[in-house]
C-alpha cells in the first residue's frame, strides 16, 4: 500500500473515530435540546439532502480543478468546526443550521476523498485497498460507538463534543501532509 494512502487513512480515521462516536448518541442528544424523534429524522434528513445533492456537484467542479487535498482540508476544517458547534447548540432550529454545516462539509470533502484515494491505489490490490477502507470505516466508527456511550455516560456531551473536536483537529494536522497526485 502507498505512504500516501497509509498516511489519508490515518487522517480520515480521526475524523471517523468522531462521527461513530456521535452516531449511536445522535437520539439521546437531540432529546437532551429540547427534539423528538421526528426532529431526529429531519436533521438527520437535512444533513444527508444537502451532502447527496452537494456531492454531485462538486464531484463536477473537482474533476475541473483538482486539487483534491484542498478541498480535503477545506471540508476537514468546517467539519471540525461542526464537531465543536455542536457544544454550543440549545435548541433543534440551531442544529438545523449544524446539519447544513456538516453536509457541506461532506460535499467538499468526499468526493475529493475518493478522487485522492483512488488516484494511490496500486494496480492489482484494488480490492484490498479498498477493503482497508470500508475497513477501517467500520471499525474505527464502532469503537467511536462505545467510546463515546462512556463518555457520556461518565461526563458530559460538552466534553463529548471537545473529545471529538481535537480529534478532528489532530486528523487535520495529518491531512495536510497529504501530497497530491498530479495525473
Amino acid at each position: 500500500m502507498h505512504k500516501q494512502l497509509k498516511l489519508f487513512l490515518v487522517a480520515n480515521s480521526f475524523f471517523m473515530l468522531p462521527a461513530g462516536m456521535l452516531g449511536p448518541l445522535y437520539g439521546i442528544y437531540i432529546k437532551n435540546i429540547g427534539g423528538d424523534v421526528l426532529d431526529a429524522g429531519s436533521a438527520w434528513a437535512i444533513f444527508m439532502i444537502i451532502s447527496g445533492i452537494g456531492m454531485m456537484i462538486m464531484g463536477k467542479i473537482q474533476d475541473k480543478l483538482k486539487r483534491e487535498k484542498l478541498f480535503i482540508i477545506i471540508g476537514y476544517c468546517l467539519q471540525s468546526f461542526v464537531f465543536l458547534c455542536y457544544i454550543f447548540v440549545s435548541n433543534v432550529a440551531q442544529l438545523y443550521i449544524i446539519q447544513i454545516l456538516l453536509g457541506i462539509s461532506m460535499t467538499i470533502q468526499l468526493p475529493a476523498l475518493n478522487s485522492f484515494y483512488t488516484k494511490y491505489l496500486d494496480k492489482g490490490k484494488y480490492a484490498f485497498e479498498w477493503a482497508a477502507w470500508e475497513g477501517m470505516y467500520f471499525t474505527i466508527s464502532g469503537i467511536g460507538a462505545f467510546i463515546g456511550g462512556i463518555i457520556v455516560k461518565l461526563y458530559s456531551f460538552v466534553y463529548f463534543f471537545v473529545i471529538m473536536f481535537v480529534l478532528s483537529l489532530i486528523g487535520l494536522a495529518v491531512a495536510f501532509q497529504l501530497k497530491e497526485k498530479w495525473i
